[in-house]
């Protein structure tokens, strides 16, 4: 407690002084002119207002203070992007100037922010990790061959649920696409199964996965307060090792293990990514072993729980909408044929089940504020300042909700893009779950194959009800937040035939 007062008594004496400063940079001519937003509090300034869902809460200060706001957090400027016209300013018109990473603290544990794809800068080591996530697993040729994996998975899946179907047990949704997805990135690096889809043994390592997803998500003191770094007050970072530690750990046995098969002239066969991130490894030294397992932490974090997010979230909402189900039943009974697996390539024909892909993204992007971005000098935006040093945020989700670029915003329709044009690739700015720009996630190319894949396989294959007899308007479909967000409740339901 005394500690706790102690900081609280350093911090009020820093602000106190910040804004006496403050107060004699405001008389000086030419001052930079910030966006509007919220009169601060003293020391922790519009902390409070973020609440536990920002996402929701920075929609809703954005309809007071506009679509570029900035915001006071502790010692830190944020400024708060929530309109498709000022998400391509950002994302593309002045792409470079904002193309650095905001880096929360806790991404300093074991150097991550070093070697990570998503956190480091525009430079040549950037573009060397880039290129080998681009080449070696998310382009099209790459994708293209790997197709009779994801189909293999896809239908060990479902046998899993016919199981559970013939037993009359529910489903968890969110964990059974998890493992499957899990699955399919450990077959496409390491060449092995992760997760038995029968079993519960991935438990731990999809609570490891979403844990250190939620811690880096937290407002985290250290991040509005840099002072406090050394203290580590709410232990996050603390946390955030030691889940690292897990992971490297795991990845680090799969590695020697395939290194040892090198040694020994066994290795070859698989060909996968693993053998070609320690063949670029071996040949020019851009990538060593560090990259590779702070590279596979980047893959594994992103790819299997915002797919498991995004399948969970399709469903729910069908669920929750019987005619929509209906629909996308029929489209894949009258193109595929009812219960016949569907092909990658079977996607294109089915315009409504892409609908509601589309739909999903818009109404739960996984990364609701995207990946912050900070800039390195003051940049002008729309007669505003951005300045040095500040954190950049844009809100999809808000952008997804606004009532002024969609109908009925909280309603799920995908009936809406029937007619449209509007994609999620990162060209139409309405609609950025992936973001866009230079930093676009580059798993977008996988998702966009992956999710439809089992979403409509799931919904060719079995006729579903809640668990428990639940109603669908009774369904909770309330969300937790972190750097993804998740159903507060996983979706719990029952598969039949009929």
């Amino acid at each position: 407690m005394e500690l706790l007062i102690l900081i609280l008594y350093i911090l009020l004496s820093i602000t106190l002084v910040r804004a006496l400063l403050s107060l004699l940079r405001r008389s000086k001519p030419g001052r930079p002119k910030l966006p509007p937003g919220p009169v601060p509090l003293p020391v922790i300034g519009s902390l409070l207002k973020l609440g536990d869902k920002p996402h929701k809460s920075l929609a809703e200060l954005a309809k007071i203070y506009g679509p570029i706001m900035s915001l006071k957090l502790g010692q830190k400027t944020t400024v708060v992007i929530s309109s498709p016209a000022l998400a391509k300013e950002i994302l593309q018109k002045q792409d470079l100037a904002f193309s650095t990473r905001s880096i929360p603290n806790a991404v300093h544990a074991h150097d991550h922010h070093k070697y990570s794809t998503v956190w480091l800068p525009v430079t040549n080591q950037w573009r060397s990790l880039r290129k080998a996530l681009n080449s070696n697993i998310f382009s099209g040729n790459r994708l293209d061959a790997s197709q009779n994996l994801r189909r293999q998975k896809v239908q060990e899946l479902i046998e899993y649920i016919g199981k559970c179907c013939q037993e009359g047990v529910a489903v968890d949704i969110g964990s059974a696409v998890f493992k499957t997805s899990l699955n399919l990135l450990s077959n496409t690096i390491f060449s092995i199964d992760m997760a038995d889809p029968t079993q519960d043994s991935v438990q731990q390592f999809r609570h490891l996965v979403w844990r250190t997803v939620k811690e880096m998500g937290k407002p985290n003191l250290v991040d509005y307060f840099p002072i406090l770094d050394k203290i580590d007050p709410q232990g996050i970072r603390r946390r955030v090792k030691s889940h690292f530690e897990d992971t490297f750990e795991m990845f680090g046995r799969l590695i020697d293990e395939r290194l040892e098969l090198r040694r020994s002239g066994k290795s070859g066969a698989e060909n996968d990514v693993t053998d070609i991130l320690l063949n670029i490894s071996e040949e020019n030294g851009e990538i060593n072993r560090t990259h590779i397992e702070h590279l596979c932490l980047d893959i594994f974090g992103a790819g299997t729980d915002t797919t498991s997010s995004s399948v969970e979230w399709a469903m729910a909402e069908l669920l929750c909408t019987p005619e929509t189900l209906q629909k996308a039943k029929a489209e894949l009974v009258q193109t595929i044929g009812k219960g016949k697996p569907i092909e990658e390539s079977d996607i294109p024909r089915l315009p409504y089940l892409q609908a509601i892909v589309k739909e999903i993204m818009r109404l739960h992007p996984p990364a609701p504020l995207l990946v912050p971005r900070t800039v390195e000098t003051d940049v002008e935006v729309y007669g505003y300042t951005v300045p040095q040093g500040a954190q950049v945020l844009v809100n999809a989700w808000a952008i997804g909700h606004d009532p002024s670029v969609w109908a009925n915003p909280t309603s799920f329709m995908p009936e809406r893009f029937l007619d449209s044009d509007i994609d999620i690739r990162g060209r139409d700015f309405e609609l950025i779950p992936f973001g866009a720009g230079r930093r676009i996630c580059p798993g977008l190319s996988l998702a966009i194959r992956v999710v439809p894949l089992m979403l409509g396989s799931l919904i060719n294959s079995f006729d579903w009800k809640l668990e428990g007899g639940i109603k669908p308007e009774e369904l909770d479909m309330d969300d937790k937040f972190g750097l993804t967000v998740q159903k507060a409740q996983p979706l719990r339901v029952v598969p039949f035939r009929v």
